[in-house]
C-alpha cells in the first residue's frame, strides 16, 4: 500500500506459500499446487522466497514465479544458508556471485530486497560484517557484474543479465544479544543495510533499530514460535506502528520509510490469514491501493 503523504510503501505478504497443511484451509479445496502462488498473489503485496536459504534455486524457477502474479508483485529473496551459516560470511565472493548468478535478477522488477539470516550462534563481528557488507551489490548492474564470477558448479543454468539496472536492498536478520547496542546499529546504519524487526515469541532478541531506508519486519508468532496467530490487537498495534514508519514520525531522523512485512507463523496455517488481516488494516489506515 502506498502512503500518500510520503510516497513510500508497505508491502505484506508471507514467507513462503507451499504448505500442504494452507490446502483446504486457505486455498481452497481443488486449487491446483501450480495456481498457490498465484492465488496469494491476487490476495497480497508480496512473497519471500525461502527456497533461495536452503539451495542455489534454478533461472527457469524464478522466471516461472514471475510469471504467475501481476506486475506489481514484489519478490524478497533470502540469502542462502551456505553464505551465513556454513561459510558464515567468510570467504563468499564466488558463493555470492553462484547465488545472483542462479536466477535471481530473472524476476527483473520484481526484485525486492534480499534477506541474509544469521545463525543464533553467531555474534556480533565488526570487522567481518563490514567486509560482507563491502561485497554485497547495491544494484542490479553490480548483481551482474558479481554474478560473472560465478564457478562451474552452476554451468549451463546460470541468468546473467538484467532488463534495467535498478537499486538493490539488504536486510539482515540477527539473533544473538550482541548485536543489541550502538556498535552494530553505527554499522548497518553506515552501510545502508536494514536490522530487521523479528518478533520471535521471546526466543531470540527482538531489534528495534531504523537503520535504512528499509524497514524489514519478519512476524513469527507472537507467543508460540512458527505457529501462534495474531490477535485483533496486535495487528492493531503493527500496522500503527508500520504507518509511523511510513510517515516519519516513529523514525530516528523523521525520514519516511518503506516497509515490507511477512508473516512466518506458518505450522498451523496462520500466516496467510494474518497477512490479509493486516494489509487491510494498513489500507484502512493510509488510504493506499494494493
Amino acid at each position: 500500500m502506498d502512503s500518500r503523504a510520503s510516497g513510500t510503501r508497505a508491502l505484506v505478504g508471507i514467507s513462503g506459500w507451499r504448505y500442504p497443511r494452507w490446502r483446504g484451509d486457505y486455498y481452497p479445496t481443488g486449487l491446483t499446487q501450480r495456481r498457490e502462488l498465484a492465488y496469494v498473489a491476487e490476495r497480497m503485496d508480496s512473497v519471500e522466497l525461502n527456497g533461495s536459504f536452503y539451495s542455489l534455486q534454478r533461472p527457469e524457477s524464478y522466471r516461472r514465479w514471475r510469471s504467475e502474479v501481476p506486475p506489481g508483485f514484489v519478490f524478497a529473496v533470502k540469502g542462502g544458508r551456505f553464505i551465513t551459516h556454513m561459510k558464515r560470511l567468510a570467504g563468499v565472493e564466488t558463493a555470492l556471485a553462484n547465488f545472483f548468478a542462479s536466477g535471481v535478477l530473472a524476476l527483473g522488477p520484481q526484485l525486492g530486497p534480499v534477506l541474509w539470516q544469521l545463525p543464533e550462534r553467531q555474534d556480533f563481528d565488526g570487522p567481518l560484517l563490514e567486509s560482507f557488507f563491502d561485497q554485497l551489490p547495491r544494484s542490479t548492474s553490480q548483481a551482474l557484474t558479481l554474478a560473472r564470477g560465478h564457478d562451474d558448479r552452476l554451468q549451463g543454468r546460470v541468468h546473467l543479465e538484467i532488463e534495467a539496472d535498478l537499486p538493490l536492498r539488504h536486510s539482515l536478520e540477527v539473533r544473538h544479544p550482541s548485536f543489541l547496542g550502538d556498535g552494530p546499529t553505527a554499522l548497518l546504519r553506515s552501510h545502508g543495510i536494514g536490522l530487521v524487526i523479528a518478533d520471535t515469541a521471546g526466543r531470540w532478541v527482538e531489534p528495534r533499530a531504523i537503520t535504512s531506508s528499509l524497514v524489514y519486519v519478519r512476524l513469527h508468532g507472537s507467543r508460540e514460535l512458527y505457529t501462534s496467530g495474531y490477535t485483533d490487537e496486535e495487528l492493531d498495534d503493527w500496522a500503527a506502528r508500520i504507518g509511523r514508519w511510513l510517515d516519519g514520525s516513529g523514525t530516528p531522523d523523521g525520514d519516511p520509510r518503506d516497509v515490507v512485512v511477512y508473516f512466518d507463523n506458518d505450522a498451523a496455517g496462520h500466516a496467510p490469514f494474518d497477512a490479509e488481516r493486516l494489509r487491510d488494516r494498513l489500507r484502512a489506515l493510509t488510504g493506499g491501493q494494493p
